[in-house]
């Protein structure tokens, strides 16, 4: 049987994460052992991981990393890591290095700050692995390329390198030692490469793996949803952080409600933007109309009954939600980045819209007022969903 390690940061309920349950339940269970290793110990999704996944932490904190009690405990939880195996004091000089970097920048980011010390005070196994993943950017990259004894190693990228605060310098140029680096859209391939041009050869797309069969039924859960609204339901999944853009859809329902639209916007996810994003709300009066409920254990019953999805996100690596919701067939409108321009056409299987409040709200205005080409973007997104197990043998043929 051949043995296989993932590293992921957290298990939070995020796109990445989903994708790596997704995954972890597509491998035959008969043919590969698997372990896996969450470099923070901590995050809800835990709970979904299967049965035959070996969970290597001890002492995990199944709480979410995204509420308010979760980012507490999350914080304590770094304190005490940052000084285990004195990993603060061995990095000082990187950490100096990687600081006035960002400060030069004017944009400092203490996670990437930190992803290095935190990898650094990780547990260790003297397991030797046939293949060791490293299933997001950062300190699990980091611990796969240091700290585990695998005869081949892979990392996975899902958003765009450069906006996502990385550089060459904070990651020592760690992927260029990786054996392939799989990346979930083209687009960020391309921006990968364009800062490692050495790993050209290397690197491949790999899409994150959905099985539809499971969220249709995960669907069918009987939830409340508003059922006594007689208008029409607009959805978002997404944490609410700077790459949603959740502000951009706030003036944009603001747009719709003006012009006497009876609409309401649902955003499932949680984040640090929640009290910003709030106060927006609140100043634009749409407490009743542009509703943060939170993360939710199964959203699906929720993009099962929308009108409407949105994703008019900032930058993505690879919407997971977007692919979710051609499952579901729902009509949608889409922002004008690449990796979105990646999964649907303009005017086929979604609307395509630049990231402002007006345009967006004209979008979703055609889909209000015109039935059958709502119809029609429904019925293609069907037929445009890729589940991605076709990619699943890129990985485990490594092994």
């Amino acid at each position: 049987m051949r043995k296989i390690l993932f590293v992921i940061n957290t298990l939070g309920r995020g796109g990445a994460e989903n994708a790596l349950i997704q995954l972890l339940n597509k491998i035959d269970r008969e043919k590969y052992g698997i372990d896996l290793y969450v470099i923070l110990g901590q995050g809800e999704l835990v709970k979904k991981i299967p049965e035959n996944v070996v969970l290597l932490n001890e002492g995990y904190d199944d709480s979410s990393v995204l509420s308010a009690e979760g980012k507490s405990r999350m914080k304590k939880n770094i304190l005490r890591s940052v000084f285990r195996k004195g990993s603060i004091f061995k990095n000082i000089f990187y950490l100096i290095s990687i600081f006035f970097e960002m400060l030069g920048r004017k944009k400092i980011l203490a996670d990437k700050l930190l992803w290095k010390v935190l990898s650094d005070a990780s547990d260790r196994f003297d397991t030797e692995y046939d293949l060791a993943v490293a299933f997001i950017e950062g300190a699990s990259a980091y611990y796969v390329h240091d700290h585990v004894k695998a005869a081949k190693k892979v990392a996975f990228f899902h958003t765009d390198y450069e906006r996502a605060g990385y550089s060459r310098k904070i990651d020592r140029c760690v992927y260029k030692d990786f054996d392939r680096i799989f990346c979930v859209s083209d687009e960020v391939r391309k921006k990968f490469e364009k800062v490692y041009p050495e790993c050209e050869g290397m690197t491949d797309t790999f899409e994150n793996i959905i099985d539809k069969e499971s969220i249709l039924k995960k669907g069918e859960e009987n939830i409340p949803f508003d059922e006594d609204f007689d208008g029409i339901k607009i959805l978002t999944l997404g944490r609410l952080t700077e790459p949603k853009a959740i502000e951009i859809s706030i003036e944009a329902c603001s747009v719709l409600v003006n012009r006497g639209e009876n609409v309401r916007w649902y955003v499932l996810g949680e984040g640090d933007l929640r009290k910003k994003l709030e106060e927006q709300i609140a100043g634009l009066n749409l407490e009743k109309i542009f509703l943060l409920p939170g993360a939710v254990d199964n959203p699906y019953p929720y993009l099962k009954k929308c009108d409407i999805y949105v994703q008019a996100s900032r930058y993505e690596g690879k919407s997971v939600a977007l692919r979710e919701a051609q499952a579901f067939e729902k009509p949608m409108v889409v922002s004008d980045i690449d990796s979105n321009l990646e999964q649907v056409t303009d005017m086929e299987d979604a609307l395509v819209s630049a990231l402002d409040p007006e345009k967006l709200a004209d979008k979703i205005g055609m889909l209000i007022h015109d039935e059958d080409l709502g119809k029609r973007i429904a019925m293609n997104a069907g037929k445009r969903f890729s589940d991605g197990t076709d990619d699943l043998n890129k990985l485990l043929n490594m092994a």
